[in-house]
């Protein structure tokens, strides 16, 4: 990573014997390539122009990175092609984000997968290509290192996942999502792993498939039937949560914001209410500044690398406290930011989604050795 000051959120709640991984998670690392700008979905037998493209890690790159660059000590265990996509994308992750890669791996003979993202009337369509990982060499290990939580995607139709409770059984908080079911099935019994997790945070169509509910916030309290913690993304409604543990509900509204790119924004939510978690904070806030962290996210190209830092956030902030006549519920509501900030500045931009993946030399002046 670059010099840029670090805010731990975690400080207040650290010790001597903690483990060294504040989230440890595995998945499948796809290289994004983004379209947006589009006005339309494409067309059968026409050619579409985008007005807009961007390159980044995707897949279970997008949350890892969110997580890095909210302050969390991130471990991942993927696989990695050796062609040039999986370089960009290990050295993205690695260098550029601070992710621990120590239990990853490259493949040699594997190439990478690879999602075409087309985004257009607030939403994207996406197309992907790869082939499985090949089994590694030694066999992984039983139970993933120690870490304050895990985060774990289930699988519609898969068999369970064992590191899920082998992880739980050993002091990790598993917060859980899931994959879109193309069987049609949702079968409920694919929610097994759930009696290993501290949270689920499906999105509301999805929670309604699961529960066979119509409604999304009665998903909700359904699935905190099976779970501790049930929260539901509403999309540009917001978030409702039910805490079956304690009886509280929670709901906040999304922010009002113009989208360049929704991909990767599940993520980021998920991400930032890890971290809120992790942290102590009550649950609305966590479902506050999970919606922030996703709405400032859509602003930007791609999934992993349009996560936001605590330098944007905190920007957000003092703009949103600059207008005269802002919003006062919004104001009210994240009124919890003004202590939990970070000061000073950070020496440049966070790294974010380009057209190319890298350039052979330098560009020369006025964009000389660019097409």
């Amino acid at each position: 990573m670059d010099d840029q000051p670090v805010f731990d959120p975690l400080a207040g709640v650290r010790s001597p014997g903690d483990p060294a991984s504040d989230v440890y998670l595995t998945g499948t690392v796809f290289l994004d390539i983004i379209f947006t700008g589009l006005d339309s979905a494409p067309v059968r037998g026409t050619e579409s122009w985008a007005r807009g493209m961007g390159s980044s890690p995707g897949g279970i790159a997008n949350m890892a990175t969110a997580l890095a660059r909210l302050g969390l000590r991130t471990k991942l265990a993927a696989a990695f092609g050796d062609d040039m996509y999986g370089d960009y994308c290990w050295d993205s992750l690695a260098v550029g984000e601070g992710i621990d890669l120590t239990l990853s791996r490259r493949i040699p003979g594997w190439h990478s997968p690879v999602t075409v993202s087309m985004a257009y009337e607030g939403e994207r369509t996406m197309v992907s290509h790869g082939h499985e990982a090949p089994p590694p060499e030694e066999p992984a290990p039983e139970c993933p290192p120690a870490a304050r939580a895990c985060v774990a995607s289930l699988e519609p139709g898969g068999p369970g996942q064992e590191w899920i409770g082998h992880a739980a059984r050993h002091g990790s908080r598993i917060f859980a999502d899931v994959g879109w079911d193309d069987s049609g099935r949702w079968d409920p019994a694919d929610l097994a792993d759930l009696e290993h997790c501290a949270a689920f945070l499906p999105n509301a169509t999805e929670a309604m498939h699961y529960t066979r509910t119509e409604c999304p916030r009665a998903a909700a309290r359904k699935l905190a039937e099976l779970v501790p913690l049930a929260v539901v993304t509403l999309g540009s409604e917001g978030a409702y949560a039910v805490d079956s543990a304690t009886g509280e509900t929670a709901e906040v509204p999304a922010l009002l914001i113009e989208a360049l790119d929704p991909t990767g924004a599940g993520d980021v939510f998920v991400a930032a209410f890890v971290t809120g978690s992790l942290a102590g904070w009550p649950l609305t806030d966590r479902l506050a500044f999970a919606c922030l962290s996703a709405s400032l996210s859509v602003q930007e190209f791609g999934g992993s690398l349009s996560a936001p830092g605590w330098i944007e956030i905190a920007a957000w902030w003092q703009h949103a406290k600059s207008f005269d006549e802002q919003d006062q519920d919004v104001m009210r509501r994240y009124a919890f930011l003004d202590a939990l900030l970070p000061s000073g500045t950070r020496p440049g931009p966070l790294p974010r989604a380009v057209p190319t993946i890298g350039f052979r030399r330098p560009a020369g002046p006025a964009g000389k050795g660019r097409r």
